[in-house]
């Protein structure tokens, strides 16, 4: 008998980071206050996943999460029958909701998660998560620069290897901290920056060909998105590898960048997609010959996971967002995620669960 969708519920919590993280024009988080969403199934099957409201990107926060699920989405799902046929029904339903990324993507991670506990399966296997070492990008705010330099090399410390750098709101100092940032940690860490559409159309080829000369990785979103035809001939003119993140919030704004040509690397963000969506974008990524990342919408231990197994799937050969759990001073998993040389390893964190204790302690 297909088990049905019993309760859905939403658990808001909120943990201190060790420095704030700013990025863009004007967003700044200075801790992590996000949602936890609870499917449970008539069989006793659960599902969990993580929501992070970001209000400056998608205009979601906690209390709008709390709402929209409570008054739209599950309604729409509570009382359903929930197996592999079902699944995408059900996903399409919750579509039927405009914007509300978090909330949706998360909604249906849970779902995924419920359904593969129903059937018997690890999450990872019900994913088809075949890569055991997944290498890991760590995401560097604008800051001061010394507070800036002290966190890379902490966290160098704790293992990554790979940073992603935050630029845009100021050139000279940009480039000064990256230079110092290159100075510091040496050939063994890469570099990359994400400009989170800062730049210009008159200096974006200038900024990535400087960065390319200072031996960055890539650049994410350079132009703002507005800036269809420019942003196409950036890509084109290939100065550095464009990575596309605001410009694809969905499927369908992927169509139409993918017609665009306009980058050279997906970064997928499973907690605004859910697993179903980004299942969809990461087929027409590969068979548009595009590489792919997964990235983090500054998720905690639960969205690292929930994001690392998707990230394990083949064909995604770039590092991803997986160590923002870094800047947490405490989490919620019953276990620590650590990174070794650069890497995650599936087998270490594929099993990590929610602590109660913790969760209670943490729960607002």
């Amino acid at each position: 008998m297909t088990p049905k969708i019993t309760h859905i519920h939403t658990l808001p919590y909120r943990l201190p980071l060790h420095e704030p993280l700013a990025w863009g024009k004007a967003s700044v988080l200075n801790d992590a206050h996000h949602v936890l969403l609870r499917v449970t199934l008539s069989d006793g099957a659960q599902g969990w996943a993580e929501a992070p409201p970001r209000p400056t990107i998608y205009g979601e926060t906690v209390e709008s999460i709390c709402r929209i699920v409570a008054q739209e989405l599950a309604p729409r799902l509570l009382g359903e029958g929930l197996d592999e046929a079902t699944l995408p029904k059900l996903t399409a339903r919750m579509a039927q909701i405009a914007n509300n990324q978090t909330a949706r993507g998360s909604l249906d991670i849970a779902l995924h998660d419920a359904l593969a506990m129903s059937r018997g399966v690890s999450l990872a296997e019900h994913l088809g998560a075949v890569q055991e070492k997944l290498r890991v990008s760590y995401i560097l705010g604008i800051g001061a620069e010394e507070a800036v330099l002290e966190e890379a090399a902490r966290v160098v410390g704790q293992g990554v290897r790979v940073l992603k750098v935050k630029v845009g709101r100021e050139w000279e100092a940009d480039v000064a901290r990256i230079l110092r940032l290159s100075e510091l940690l040496g050939p063994d860490v890469d570099l990359y920056a994400d400009a989170n559409e800062c730049f210009t159309a008159e200096n974006g080829q200038r900024r990535l060909a400087a960065l390319a000369e200072m031996g960055l990785l890539y650049c994410e979103e350079p132009l703002p998105v507005e800036l269809v035809r420019e942003r196409s001939a950036l890509a084109a003119a290939n100065a550095l590898p464009v990575i596309a993140d605001d410009s694809t919030f969905s499927l369908r704004d992927l169509r139409r960048e993918l017609a665009l040509d306009s980058f050279h690397i997906l970064n997928i963000k499973t907690a605004r997609t859910g697993y179903t969506e980004s299942a969809a974008m990461l087929a027409a990524a590969l068979a548009a010959g595009k590489g792919v990342m997964i990235g983090s919408q500054a998720s905690t231990g639960l969205g690292t996971v929930r994001a690392a197994l998707f990230a394990a799937q083949a064909g995604i050969e770039h590092p991803s967002e997986l160590s923002f759990f870094l800047k947490l001073q405490s989490d919620l998993l019953d276990r620590p995620l650590l990174l070794h040389d650069g890497y995650l390893h599936l087998s270490e964190i594929a099993d990590a669960r929610i602590d109660p204790d913790k969760l209670k302690d943490a729960s607002v």
